[in-house]
C-alpha cells in the first residue's frame, strides 16, 4: 500500500513539475518591461540564490570539492551553462514577443533532433520506425519552413540547445541541485556584473518597475526551482516510462495557450507541419513501449532459466549471462524511447535520474 501511495505521490509531483513548466509562457509577459536579456540575467543571479538555500536545507556540499578538482567536468558544466544560457534567453524572447507557438514546436521536435545527435555524435544505431519518425519530422521542418516563409529558426535553436545540454549533462552526471547550483554560479558574476551595469547606466527596471516588479524578477529564481524540486521527487517514485509520457504535457500547454490565450495565428500549412511532427512522436512512442515490452518479457525468460540452470554453470568470460542485443535487463519499466535521455525541459538539469526523452518536453 506504501509504494502504492509513494507512485501516487510521484505522480502528482510530475504533473506539477511539467504542468508549470507548461505554464511558464504566462509569467513571461508580467516581466515587461524587463528585456529579455535582464529578465534572463535576473533569473540566474536569484536561481542560484534559490538553490543554495535548498541545498543547506538537504546538507549536500561534498561535491562542490569533488567538482573543482575536476577541470573536465567544469568544463563540460561551463558549457552547459552556456548552452541553457541560449535556450533560456531565446525562449524568454520568443514569448514576449508573440511566438510561443513556435517556441512550443522546439520542445516537440527535442527528441528528434536528440536521437539525430546519437546517432551522428555518438554512432548509435536506429530501428526502423525510429528512422521513420526522424524522416517524418524532417518533413515536418519543411512543411513549416513553407508555411513561415523561412527556417522555423526559433524551434531548430531551441531544440538542437536543448539537445546539446542533454548531451552534455549525460556526460557531467550530476544530481539536480547539485548541477544547477554549479551551472548558476558559473553565470553568477557576468549575471550580476550586466545588472549592475543597469543600473549604473539608468536602464534597469528592477526598482524603475516598482516594488511589485522587482519582486517579479526575483521570482524568476523560484519559477526556475520549484518544478525542478517538483520533478525530483517524481523521478525517484515513478518510472521512467511515465516520466517520458509526462514530459508531452509541457510542450502541449504551451501551444495550447499560443493558440487559445495568445490567439497565434495557425494557417493550415502550420497545422499541417505540427500534425507531421505530432505523428512522428507518436510513432518513437509506441515503439520505445513495444521495445520495452519485448525486453522484459526477454530478461524474464532469461532470469527463469537462469534460476533453472544448475548451480555448477560455467559462468562466461566476463562472469555474467550474455543477453541478446537489445535486450538489457531494465528496471521496473521501460527504458526512455528512443534510447537516448535529455533533461527536464526548462530545468538546468534533473535529479540523479536522468530524464527520460518522452518519445524514444525550458524549456523556459
Amino acid at each position: 500500500m506504501e509504494g502504492k501511495n509513494e507512485q501516487r505521490a510521484g505522480l502528482l509531483y510530475g504533473i506539477g513539475a511539467y504542468v508549470m513548466w507548461g505554464l511558464v509562457p504566462l509569467f513571461w509577459p508580467l516581466l515587461k518591461p524587463s528585456g529579455a536579456i535582464e529578465i534572463l540575467a535576473h533569473r540566474m543571479v536569484w536561481s542560484l540564490g534559490v538553490v543554495t538555500i535548498a541545498l543547506l536545507a538537504v546538507r549536500r556540499w561534498a561535491w562542490i570539492g569533488e567538482l573543482v578538482r575536476d577541470r573536465r567536468k567544469l568544463a563540460l558544466i561551463s558549457v552547459a551553462a552556456a548552452t541553457i544560457t541560449v535556450n533560456w534567453g531565446l525562449y524568454i524572447w520568443a514569448v514576449n514577443n508573440g511566438q510561443v507557438v513556435e517556441a512550443s514546436l522546439g520542445y516537440f521536435i527535442n527528441p528528434l533532433v536528440t536521437i539525430a545527435m546519437g546517432v551522428l555524435l555518438l554512432g548509435e544505431r536506429l530501428r526502423p520506425v525510429q528512422w521513420v519518425a526522424v524522416a517524418t519530422g524532417l518533413t515536418a521542418v519543411l512543411v513549416l519552413a513553407i508555411g513561415y516563409g523561412r527556417p522555423p529558426w526559433i524551434s531548430l535553436v531551441l531544440a538542437f540547445s536543448f539537445a546539446t545540454y542533454g548531451l552534455i549533462k549525460k556526460k557531467v552526471n550530476m544530481g539536480g541541485l547539485e548541477s544547477l547550483a554549479a551551472e548558476t554560479a558559473v553565470l553568477f558574476v557576468p549575471a550580476l556584473g550586466f545588472l549592475l551595469w543597469l543600473a549604473a547606466t539608468g536602464k534597469s527596471t528592477f526598482t524603475a518597475g516598482g516594488t511589485g516588479h522587482g519582486f517579479l524578477l526575483a521570482a524568476t529564481g523560484i519559477v526556475t526551482a520549484i518544478p525542478l524540486i517538483c520533478f525530483g521527487a517524481a523521478a525517484v517514485r515513478v518510472p521512467l516510462s511515465t516520466l517520458g509520457l509526462l514530459q508531452y504535457l509541457a510542450p502541449i500547454f504551451q501551444f495550447g495557450l499560443g493558440v487559445v490565450y495568445f490567439k497565434e495565428s495557425m494557417p493550415p500549412e502550420r497545422w499541417a507541419g505540427f500534425a507531421l511532427v505530432w505523428l512522428a512522436l507518436s510513432l518513437l512512442t509506441w515503439d520505445a513501449l513495444r521495445t520495452a515490452r519485448r525486453n522484459r518479457a526477454l530478461a524474464v525468460k532469461l532470469l527463469a532459466t537462469a534460476a533453472a540452470a544448475p548451480a555448477t554453470a560455467t559462468p562466461t568470460p566476463e562472469g555474467a549471462a550474455i543477453l541478446p542485443r537489445d535486450a538489457a535487463i531494465l528496471p521496473s519499466d521501460a527504458a526512455p524511447p528512443g534510447g537516448t535521455t535529455t533533461p527536464a525541459p526548462d530545468a538546468a538539469t534533473t535529479t540523479g535520474t536522468e530524464t527520460p526523452n518522452p518519445a524514444q518536453p525550458k524549456i523556459t
